[in-house]
């Protein structure tokens, strides 16, 4: 039986390489998205076409408990199992420090903490009925040692979510491994709008003085879900390029 693989906001960017890669890989795949259906769809005809995977679409708001319990059944019913939760959806919103309020605060951690918590959660539990599975937390190195005040939800969140893998691998163990990437510097659409000359400035503090392509942060990704991965847990990589 193939395994089986969720990845969260998965119809562009590093979340669609990562969909990409597993079905490479002979994995079945859930592209999961919220306003990017018309990426999600060719996606999964691309992933048809290339690989002769029926991908499995569904749009859930990971911010939204009863959501993410519904996607959860949903998979479950097609296809029994959840071998790997990939918690990648994630949101920024650069915004002077001054100008940020509350709300941008709270729906950035409802996006990228909460929904990986909650994913976590409910996928968990199916793990630890089969005594195996992956969870993988795309944080960032924002979250370690690159920081921005015009980014401050962003990168207090990727922390959290760093500080909840760790409580996850504890929580889950022995049976699921809980580990997490932080990707630094990516072409994204997330970043294609940045001014050109903070790309010029962070280009030169990165040792091989380029931003990282999504399929290098999905590779990553796909490794920690292998079986070459069995002894790590609770770890988190960085793949920043040196910086």
């Amino acid at each position: 039986m193939k395994q089986v693989v969720l990845v969260t906001g998965s119809s562009c960017g590093i979340g669609k390489a990562t969909v990409i890669e597993f079905a490479k890989r002979g994995y079945q795949v859930v592209i999961n998205y919220l306003r990017g259906e018309d990426e999600a769809i060719i996606l999964k005809e691309y992933i048809k076409e290339n690989y002769s995977i029926n991908a499995m679409l569904i749009r859930a708001d990971i911010r939204k408990e009863e959501e993410i319990k519904k996607m959860v059944s949903q998979v479950i019913k097609r296809f029994g199992k959840i071998d790997c939760l990939v918690n990648n959806a994630g949101i920024a919103m650069d915004k002077e420090f001054f100008d940020r309020t509350v709300e941008d605060f709270e729906d950035t951690l409802r996006t990228n903490l909460i929904g990986p918590f909650l994913a976590s959660k409910y996928v968990g539990r199916e793990m630890l009925k089969n005594k195996q599975g992956r969870i993988i937390n795309v944080s960032s190195t924002n979250g370690i040692n690159t920081f921005f005040p015009t980014s401050i939800d962003y990168d207090a969140s990727k922390a959290a979510l760093i500080n909840l893998t760790h409580n996850l691998a504890i929580q889950f163990a022995p049976y699921v491994h809980v580990n997490a990437v932080a990707p630094g510097w990516v072409n994204t659409d997330m970043n294609k709008d940045l001014p050109q000359n903070l790309i010029e400035e962070e280009t030169e503090k990165i040792y091989l003085k380029r931003f990282a392509d999504p399929e290098q942060i999905a590779t990553v990704i796909a490794f920690l879900a292998s079986s070459d991965a069995d002894y790590i847990n609770s770890e988190v990589i960085k793949v920043d390029g040196g910086y």
